[in-house]
């Protein structure tokens, strides 16, 4: 069974970093994407970031530039690099892993979706 524990959340003043982390414990068989989310309070969860290896990157618009998403595959650990922050990046972030087992010669596969548990990054002079 696959856990992803979170860490690195907090307090920081706009333009400060802050890093995540996102560390899976059990066995991860083949990785599809990582990805990390954050929701705001009353709103909906929206995509910050995901990265499918051997494809593309992709960044939601507010965080160009200024985030980066990574995969430490010797750590089975991802990170989210967050600079020059701002007050609406208020939110809990979540990270997600997204996962695939082949069962047959017939390629039918067993499909997994892990969420993190979440950690809250508060923006704020």
């Amino acid at each position: 069974q696959v856990q992803l524990v979170e860490s690195g959340g907090g307090l920081v003043q706009p333009g400060g970093s802050l890093r995540l982390s996102c560390a899976a414990s059990g066995r991860i068989y083949s990785i599809d994407s990582v990805g990390w989310y954050r929701q705001a309070a009353g709103r909906q969860r929206e995509l910050v970031a995901t990265f499918t290896p051997g494809r593309n990157t992709i960044y939601a618009d507010s965080v160009k530039g200024r985030f980066t998403i990574s995969w430490d595959s010797a750590r089975n650990t991802a990170y989210l690099q967050m600079n020059s922050l701002k007050v609406e990046d208020t939110a809990v972030y979540y990270c997600n892993i997204k996962s695939h087992f082949t069962i047959n010669v017939e390629g039918a596969r067993r499909e997994f979706d892990h969420w993190g548990q979440g950690t809250q990054v508060t923006v704020s002079s």
